[in-house]
């Protein structure tokens, strides 16, 4: 079995011990409303989310498969590539992750919010009907389909290392290219550099699509790719420069 790292078996640690605060603190609201990552313009959102939300699972599912990919992928990039670019990959990656979901809810959310704005309401009315889920007196059957629109991205959240693991998939991918990995319900063997940017396909189809190929609903295919390709993009810069010639500790 592989020995796992030191800085895989830290992030492990911070990611069971915050999953066992969310069922343990508050049936799990409490601990969702501080960590998870919100919507911007919600009331809901702080800025400490944007990292939070990394350690952060939406159930014991969740939790095992990530800190799974995280055992079998991290633990062979940081050996290789040494504590502190490993970190700096990761959290990149999930960063990476939220900017490329955010810019997808953005891009969903403007439009409905300028053509309600347009027709008459105020930037306040919006966000208190949003918030509270209920219309105010006078509001047009236009608008309130208009609410209904973007009333699921005003009040989504973003919980998990997905992101960031997509982002050591990608630099594993790089390094490893003929190395062998199967899916689960899949056994068949196929090279990283194949199965990793399929993957990723996938989960760009199933962005775009609004659609998940395997079945699984709320799902931030976005984030996924933006890790992905966050972490990609990191390794190619890297061995462009050829800084994987020393380890950085």
């Amino acid at each position: 079995m592989m020995r796992i790292s030191e800085t895989v078996k830290h992030l492990l640690i911070i990611n069971v011990i915050m999953f066992i605060g969310t069922m343990a603190i508050g049936e799990g609201v409490l601990f969702y409303d501080w960590f998870a990552m919100h919507f911007p313009k919600s009331e809901a959102f702080q800025p400490w989310q944007v990292v939070t939300h990394m350690f952060m699972h939406g159930g014991m599912t969740h939790l095992f498969f990530n800190m799974f990919a995280l055992w079998m992928f991290g633990t062979p990039v940081e050996q290789v590539l040494g504590s502190k670019r490993f970190l700096f990959i990761y959290f990149s990656a999930g960063l990476g992750a939220v900017a490329m979901q955010l810019g997808y809810y953005y891009y969903q959310y403007l439009p409905g919010f300028d053509s309600l704005i347009a027709s008459g309401l105020s930037s306040d009315e919006i966000i208190q009907m949003l918030s509270t889920n209920r219309v105010v007196e006078g509001t047009s059957q236009v608008q309130v389909t208009l609410l209904q629109n973007i009333f699921p991205i005003f009040n989504a959240s973003m919980v998990g290392a997905s992101g960031c693991l997509m982002g050591i998939m990608a630099a594993f991918g790089m390094m490893n290219p003929n190395a062998e990995l199967m899916l689960i319900f899949l056994p068949i063997p196929i090279k990283a550099k194949y199965f990793i940017p399929g993957i990723i396909l996938i989960d760009l189809i199933s962005g775009i699509s609004g659609q998940s190929i395997f079945g699984y609903g709320n799902i931030a295919h976005f984030a996924h790719v933006g890790g992905a390709l966050t972490g990609f993009l990191i390794m190619w810069y890297w061995k462009k420069k050829q800084f994987n010639r020393n380890r950085w500790y």
